[in-house]
């Protein structure tokens, strides 16, 4: 075989110049499929047009996800209809919001809710955020300053989570949740945010600021596919489980067997 036909694959295989990127919060976008390609793993429906925005919808057809590019501001958009428990409730993130933050809250659509109460501000407090009130309003700043998050009251009673980062050039991104936004999606965006990892990024697609540190790796194609497929891995396996679990339980009302002239023992 002709070495010519595993160009790519192997020892041979060239590597290609990434950085990791900290803080996270001001890394840029990313590649969509970091989201996408997790959500329709774990079942979800692709309906974006071709040529057009991103557009996936949940199983049941009442969240859906979106990317508009196309459009000022533009960004992300996630959109919960009404339903027995929760009222109407959506998220907008700006288009700069990195995409390992705005899979924090899209990979938290794909789990059941814990019934534990969920806490939006214990995350950041375990990264030592300042935390504390202006006003009406709580708010949490990351300690290097490039972050926020905010809970924020009107006179009328009304509230909002409003979060985002900005550099010291003005460059970054903002995000809102209205108040019926399902708190342990709010929390789960906490956590993404307030990750110390840092994230990656291809050559050229890492934001001029001051403010980021970055570290160059070299990494292979193969790699790259490797970890992306992880995580689709990790997704459809989670699924799974999920949508199997009901049907693996103990049958509890099912009788014991009881040999011919045998007897049960009552308790």
């Amino acid at each position: 075989m002709k070495r010519g036909q595993w160009q790519g694959w192997g020892p041979s295989e060239p590597a290609e110049q990434h950085y990791l990127v900290q803080p996270r919060a001001l890394a840029g976008g990313g590649d969509l499929r970091h989201v996408s390609a997790f959500l329709c793993a774990s079942g979800w429906r692709d309906k974006s047009k071709s040529g057009g925005p991103l557009l996936i919808e949940s199983p049941d057809r009442t969240v859906r996800v979106a990317y508009d590019p196309y459009v000022l501001p533009g960004g992300w958009t996630i959109h919960g209809q009404a339903d027995g428990r929760n009222p109407e409730w959506s998220a907008h993130l700006g288009r700069q919001t990195p995409v390992e933050i705005v899979a924090g809250l899209t990979d938290a659509l794909t789990t059941p809710r814990s019934a534990h109460a969920s806490n939006v501000w214990a995350p950041l407090q375990e990264q030592n955020w300042h935390a504390r009130f202006e006003g009406r309003d709580y708010m949490a700043t990351s300690p290097d300053g490039a972050a926020w998050m905010q809970y924020r009251q009107g006179t009328d009673g009304s509230a909002l989570w409003w979060t985002g980062a900005k550099d010291k050039q003005g460059n970054g991104w903002t995000a809102s949740f209205t108040p019926n936004t399902p708190m342990h999606l709010v929390a789960a965006f906490s956590a993404a945010l307030a990750e110390p990892d840092p994230v990656m990024r291809p050559r050229g697609r890492v934001p001029l600021s001051t403010q980021i540190r970055t570290w160059s790796v070299s990494v292979t194609p193969s790699q790259l596919s490797a970890w992306q497929q992880a995580r689709i891995t990790a997704a459809r396996a989670a699924t799974w489980a999920h949508n199997s679990a009901p049907r693996n339980r103990p049958r509890t009302r099912a009788r014991p067997y009881t040999p011919v002239g045998g007897s049960r023992t009552h308790h």
